[in-house]
Order: C-alpha cells, then structure tokens, then sequence
C-alpha cells in the first residue's frame, strides 16, 4: 500500500463491524490474492474502507457533518455579506476572521460551532449599526 502504513480508517470501522473478520474481507477485496493489509493496492484498500463505511452507517454520518459545516458556512458568509465584506476575495474573509475580537482564526479552520458563534456575533454587530 506505500509508505502511508497507517490502517486506523480500517480498523476504526471493523469494530463496527463484530461479525466481520479482517483476513476475509482482506480477501474479499483483493480476489483472494492476499489476507494482509500491507499487501493490498491503495485502490484496493480505500475501495474497501468506502464499502464498509456504507455498512456502518459512518458514511452517513461523515455526510450529515459536512452538510452541517457547509451550511453555518454559508450562514457565516451571507452575513458577513450584509456587513460589506466582500466574500468573493478569500484574504479578506481570512483577514476579517483572523481579527482576534472576531474569531482569531482563518475562515477554513473554523468549526460549526465556532461559526455559529461567528454567526451569532456578526448579527449582534450588524444590529448595532442601525
């Protein structure tokens, strides 16, 4: 699989998965041409992880966070619009975000939490001004 080497992904989803065991689904995956890991394509490998994380419902799961992310992004966004901010330039939206009184950090490395409290302060500033 290349010098990444690190199968936390797999391992993390077959202790969802107590009736599965590693060698055959190792197995399954590579047409019977190995039971190791270290041994699988990283094709192999990540076309597995995908199909395991579909069985477990992590998929699911991983996809309900982004929408989630996605959408106090966006919220974010629209009203740092109404405050004038021009949200087309990247480097001002990180510059405006990276302000310490606003939220010490860029915009891409802020969490859903911390953008809704983004969201929350912004709306409180633009009420101020009218």
């Amino acid at each position: 699989m290349g010098a990444n080497r690190n199968y936390a992904r797999f391992y993390t989803l077959l202790k969802k998965m107590p009736w599965a065991d590693k060698e055959t689904l190792v197995e399954q995956y590579t047409n019977g041409r190995t039971v190791h890991l270290r041994e699988m394509s990283v094709k192999e490998y990540n076309s597995m992880c995908r199909q395991m994380e579909e069985i477990t419902g992590y998929d699911d799961q991983r996809r309900r966070l982004h929408d989630q992310l996605r959408k106090a992004r966006s919220g974010v966004l629209h009203q740092m619009q109404l405050y004038g901010i021009d949200t087309t330039d990247w480097n001002r939206v990180d510059a405006f975000c990276k302000d310490p009184r606003v939220a010490g950090k860029r915009f891409r490395e802020l969490t859903t939490d911390e953008l809704n409290g983004l969201n929350t302060k912004m709306r409180i500033i633009i009420r101020k001004q009218k």
